[in-house]
């Protein structure tokens, strides 16, 4: 009976799947908590973390400019794109951070590897937008 063997897994699914009493919002209520969230959540980063300052007033002044050297639509969006790229990866690296010192701010090796592997994506994030605008300024201005 291949219904009954599905079903009984379908419920064993259901049974390991964690539940969360704050995840019972649907639809537009959703979107509009989940934006609220966001919101709050670069307004910590800004607060709380100087990189992320100092990495969105970077983008402050280069995702204007990325309008000016971009030659098309593609050439900016690469460029923008690699501004914000280093910005989610600062999030992300931010939110790591603060779930491992949540955890303990014991030494500990599995939290240095889970900071220093996050540290690691923020600064190729970083090489690659420097890779992505030298080599816009250079199409621009080097020939």
């Amino acid at each position: 009976m291949p219904g009954t063997h599905q079903a009984a897994l379908s419920a064993q699914a259901q049974s390991l799947r964690m539940t969360n009493p704050h995840k019972g919002r649907t639809g537009l209520d959703r979107v509009i908590r989940a934006t609220g969230y966001s919101i709050s959540g670069l307004q910590t980063a800004y607060r709380g973390e100087s990189a992320f300052r100092q990495e969105f007033w970077l983008a402050v002044i280069l995702m204007p400019l990325a309008f000016w050297i971009g030659r098309g639509w593609v050439e900016i969006a690469i460029l923008v794109g690699s501004v914000l790229l280093v910005l989610i990866v600062e999030l992300l690296n931010s939110g790591i951070e603060a779930a491992i010192d949540r955890v303990s701010f014991e030494w500990h090796d599995l939290s240095k590897r889970a900071k220093d592997l996050a540290s690691a994506a923020v600064f190729l994030s970083v090489l690659l937008c420097v890779g992505v605008w030298l080599a816009a300024l250079w199409q621009r201005f080097g020939h």
